[in-house]
C-alpha cells in the first residue's frame, strides 16, 4: 500500500472536503437516522457557506488523509472560540475523524488523530477534548484505546432527534 499522507485543507480544497464530509458521514450514521434528518444536516452542515466560514477561521484547522491523491478521510480541529463548548483557550477539540468505510481498519484514524496530538502540543494545549454519539461504540472504543476519559455528555440535534454525546478527555502532558 502507497504511503497515506496528512495534508493541512485550504480553501480550493472546498468541493473535496464537502464530498468526503459528506460521504463519511452519512456512512457512519445513515442506517441510525431517518432519511429526512439525515438529508438535513447534510445539506445545512456541509454547504459551501458553512464549509467556507470554517476554513477561514483562524481557530479551526482540517486536514485530509490522502492515498494516491485521493482523500480517504478528514480531521476537523478546533481552538479558543471556535470550540463547540468548552472553549478553553488551554484546550484543543477534536471536532470530527471521519474515514471512508473502505479504510476502516487500516490506521487512517490513527495517523489523523496522531495530527491532532501533534498539533495540540504545537499549540501547548493541556488536553483534548471530543464528543461522540453514545450509539458509536467503535469510535468510543477508539478513543478509550489512546488513553481518552469520559468527563460528561451533552446533547446533540440531528435534524429533529436528539441525540446524546458524550464528552471524552486526554490531558496532555507537555
Amino acid at each position: 500500500m502507497t504511503e497515506i499522507e496528512i495534508k493541512k485543507v485550504t480553501l480550493s480544497d472546498i468541493d473535496q472536503l464537502q464530498k468526503i464530509g459528506r460521504q463519511t458521514f452519512y456512512e457512519t450514521f445513515a442506517t441510525g437516522n431517518t432519511e429526512e434528518n439525515m438529508t438535513k444536516y447534510l445539506d445545512e452542515g456541509f454547504s459551501a457557506e458553512k464549509l467556507t466560514t470554517e476554513l477561514n477561521d483562524n481557530n479551526a484547522e482540517f486536514y485530509f488523509a490522502t492515498l494516491n491523491d485521493n482523500v480517504i478521510g478528514y480531521l476537523k480541529l478546533n481552538f479558543g472560540q471556535s470550540q463547540t463548548e468548552l472553549q478553553d483557550e488551554k484546550a484543543l477539540e477534536i471536532e470530527r475523524i471521519y474515514v471512508l468505510k473502505d479504510f476502516h481498519g487500516k490506521n487512517v484514524g490513527q495517523l489523523l488523530y496522531d495530527k491532532a496530538i501533534e498539533v495540540a502540543k504545537e499549540k501547548k494545549s493541556d488536553y483534548v477534548w471530543l464528543g461522540v454519539w453514545e450509539e458509536n461504540p467503535r469510535a468510543i472504543n477508539f478513543y478509550k484505546k489512546n488513553g481518552f476519559v469520559e468527563f460528561d455528555k451533552h446533547i446533540f440535534k440531528l435534524g429533529n432527534d436528539e441525540q446524546t454525546d458524550i464528552m471524552m478527555k486526554l490531558k496532555l502532558n507537555n
